[in-house]
């Protein structure tokens, strides 16, 4: 006598196929950096005195100095594809990609001083600043 064995017929599924899940809504990304009004308008005073059409004023961090990194401003001609954008007091901030990570937080402010004067960075992200203040280290 020979057995044979059968498989139960295949059931289909009874279940719906899933509904298409809802976007996600992205929340509004945070600025990489925060500016002062005073930073503001003296960035829009050296745009104004350059004389020819600017895209905005470029935030790099290079290596430099006693301890290790340095802040770099400079004018940008054309904003690219990379930068991350600060736009605040009606004037355009660019951060070198390569910057950001260094700058997250950071406030500029512009401070004037009886025998100096020039742009601070306030960077929550520092371990330590040499002595005469033109370089940090993270």
């Amino acid at each position: 006598m020979s057995t044979t064995e059968t498989s139960p017929p295949a059931v289909a599924a009874a279940t719906p196929a899933p509904a298409p899940a809802a976007p996600r809504v992205r929340r509004p990304r945070p600025q990489v950096m925060s500016v002062t009004p005073a930073a503001a308008e003296r960035v829009k005073a050296l745009i104004d005195g350059r004389g020819k059409p600017t895209a905005g004023i470029r935030i790099g961090v290079r290596t430099k100095g006693c301890s290790g990194m340095s802040y770099t401003l400079e004018f940008a001609d054309a904003q690219q594809p990379m930068d991350e954008v600060v736009e605040t007091g009606g004037v355009k901030l660019l951060i070198d990609p390569k910057a950001s990570l260094f700058l997250i937080g950071t406030e500029m402010d512009y401070v004037e001083e009886k025998l100096k004067s020039g742009f601070v960075f306030t960077n929550p992200n520092e371990k330590g600043r040499c002595g005469c203040g033109e370089s940090f280290h993270v």
